[in-house]
C-alpha cells in the first residue's frame, strides 16, 4: 500500500493469537483493528490514531490487510462526495484482485461485489438507488410509526408489571426487524434468525459466510413469493418498478435494506434511551419542554451515531488525503463516529448541536443512506411511545456500569437496565 504498509500473509489466519504482546500492533508498528483488545477500546485506539497521524491513518483489518482509517470530518465528506476518486466498487480493491480476501474471510459477504446500488457508482448507481428510493418513498411515516406504536405497546406489555427491564435487550433489539418484517411483507416469526444472522454477518466472524448464505436464502424465497402474490410492501414495489431489477438485485437490495435498517436502528433507540436517562441536560429539557425529542436524537447521532465505522471506498488513481499518499487499489475506511467528534469541526464537545445536521451518522454524498427517513421515525416514535407509557423510567446501576461491545463497524450498548412503577 505504501512504504508503511506490510506485506501480506499468505493466509489470513497466520495472524498472531489473541492475547499475544504482538497482536494488537504489527511489527511495523500499525495497529490490528481486527484484535480483540483494540476493539474493546475503538473510541480510545482512533483518538490515539488522530493524535499519532492526523486525519488519515495507515491500520490493517483481519488477516492483516492494510487500510486507511479516516477520522477527520473534512476528509470523510471529500471521500464521500468524490466517488470517482474514492469508489464504492470494491472491484478496485488491490487486495481483493490479487487473491488476499478468499471466499471464507471475515470481510468477504460485506466487501465481495454484488449488484447494489451501494457497489456501484454513476449511472448504474442511479438506476439502482432510484428503484430503492422511489419504493421506500411509497411507505410515509405515518404508516411506519403506525406498526411502531403497536411494537412497541405490545413489548412494553411483557414488562410492564414488573417494575423492571433491560431497554436494549427487551426493547431496542427486538423492535426495528418487527417492523422491517411489515415493510416487507414477512412473517414475523422471520425476525430474530434474520437479527442473529444479520448480527453475524456484521460482526464479521468466523460464521459469517454461513450466515449470509442464511439470509440469502430467505429473501430470495421471499422475492419468489412477491412475484406470484405482490402486495403492499418494499419487495413488490421493487418488482414491480419501471428500472426493472433482476432477481438477483431485488434479492440483494432487500438484504442491504434489512441489514442496514435493523442494526443501526437498534443501536439508534439503545444509545437515545440511554442519553435521555443519564444527560441531565436531555432529562431536564425533556420534562420541561425546552427540547423537542427530535432534537434529543440529533444529539446522538452526533456523540454516538448508530454505525461506527464505514467499510469502504477503494481509490482509484494514486492521490493524497490529509496529507497521507493514497494509491490505486488501497481500501478506506470511514470513522464516521471519529468524524463526527473532530475538534477541527468540534472544539467543544459539550455544546449542543440543536438543528446541525451536518453529521455522518447517515453518510453523505450520492451514497448517503435511503432508509434515514425510515430510521428516524422508528427511533423517534419508539422513544417517545415508551416514554409516555414509562414516564418514571430511571437507570437500575451506575452510568459506569453500563458496558458496551464493539466490532470494527459497530459499537453497541450491552444493556440497559431500568426500573420504573409497575403498571398493568
Amino acid at each position: 500500500m505504501t512504504a508503511n504498509s506490510p506485506e501480506h500473509p499468505a493466509d489470513y489466519h497466520l495472524a498472531p493469537p489473541p492475547g499475544c504482546p504482538a497482536h494488537v500492533r504489527a511489527p511495523e508498528g500499525l495497529y490490528r483493528l481486527h484484535d480483540p483488545a483494540v476493539q474493546a477500546d475503538l473510541v480510545g485506539v482512533y483518538e490515539k490514531l488522530r493524535a499519532e497521524y492526523g486525519p488519515v491513518a495507515p491500520v490493517l483489518v483481519q488477516g492483516d490487510l492494510p487500510a486507511w482509517l479516516v477520522l477527520g470530518h473534512r476528509e470523510n465528506l471529500e471521500i464521500l462526495r468524490t466517488p470517482s476518486v474514492f469508489s464504492r466498487d470494491s472491484r478496485h480493491w488491490r487486495d481483493m484482485t490479487q487473491g488476499h480476501v478468499p471466499a471464507d474471510h471475515p470481510l468477504a459477504p460485506i466487501t465481495t461485489w454484488q449488484p447494489l446500488c451501494v457497489f456501484v457508482d454513476g449511472e448504474e448507481h442511479q438506476r439502482l438507488r432510484g428503484a430503492v428510493t422511489d419504493s421506500l418513498d411509497r411507505f410515509a411515516s405515518r404508516g411506519i410509526r403506525r406498526h411502531v406504536t403497536r411494537f412497541t405497546h405490545q413489548l412494553v406489555d411483557e414488562f410492564a408489571g414488573s417494575g423492571q427491564a433491560d431497554l436494549v435487550g427487551q426493547f431496542a433489539a427486538r423492535l426495528p426487524l418487527r417492523v422491517m418484517t411489515q415493510l416487507f411483507g414477512m412473517p414475523e416469526e422471520n425476525g430474530p434468525s434474520l437479527t442473529t444472522a444479520v448480527e453475524d454477518v456484521l460482526n464479521g466472524t468466523q460464521t459469517a459466510v454461513a450466515s449470509n448464505q442464511y439470509i440469502t436464502r430467505t429473501l430470495q424465497q421471499l422475492v419468489d413469493r412477491k412475484r406470484a402474490h405482490p402486495g403492499h410492501d418494499f419487495p413488490s414495489k421493487l418488482i414491480e418498478h419501471p428500472a426493472g431489477l433482476s432477481d438477483d438485485e431485488i434479492r440483494e437490495h432487500l438484504r442491504l435494506i434489512l441489514t442496514a435498517a435493523n442494526e443501526t436502528t437498534v443501536n439508534l433507540i439503545a444509545n437515545t434511551l440511554r442519553t435521555v436517562l443519564t444527560d441531565p441536560r436531555f432529562r431536564a429539557h425533556l420534562a420541561g419542554g425546552h427540547m423537542t425529542l427530535p432534537d434529543a436524537l440529533e444529539q446522538v447521532m452526533w456523540d454516538e451515531p448508530p454505525m461506527m465505522t464505514l467499510l469502504g471506498r477503494w481509490a482509484t488513481s494514486d492521490t493524497q488525503l490529509g496529507e497521507q499518499p493514497i494509491t490505486k487499489g488501497d481500501m478506506l475506511l470511514l470513522g464516521l463516529r471519529a468524524a463526527n467528534v473532530d475538534p477541527a469541526i468540534r472544539p467543544d464537545l459539550t455544546a449542543p448541536v440543536h438543528g446541525n445536521r451536518s453529521h455522518l451518522a447517515f453518510s453523505s454524498g450520492p451514497h448517503e443512506c435511503p432508509g434515514r427517513h425510515i430510521g428516524r421515525a422508528i427511533a423517534d416514535t419508539a422513544v417517545d411511545t415508551l416514554l409516555a407509557r414509562v414516564p418514571d423510567l430511571r437507570l437500575a446501576v451506575p452510568e459506569t456500569e453500563l458496558q458496551w461491545s464493539s466490532s470494527l463497524m459497530y459499537r453497541h450498548l450491552v444493556a440497559l437496565p431500568v426500573q420504573f412503577t409497575p403498571t398493568r
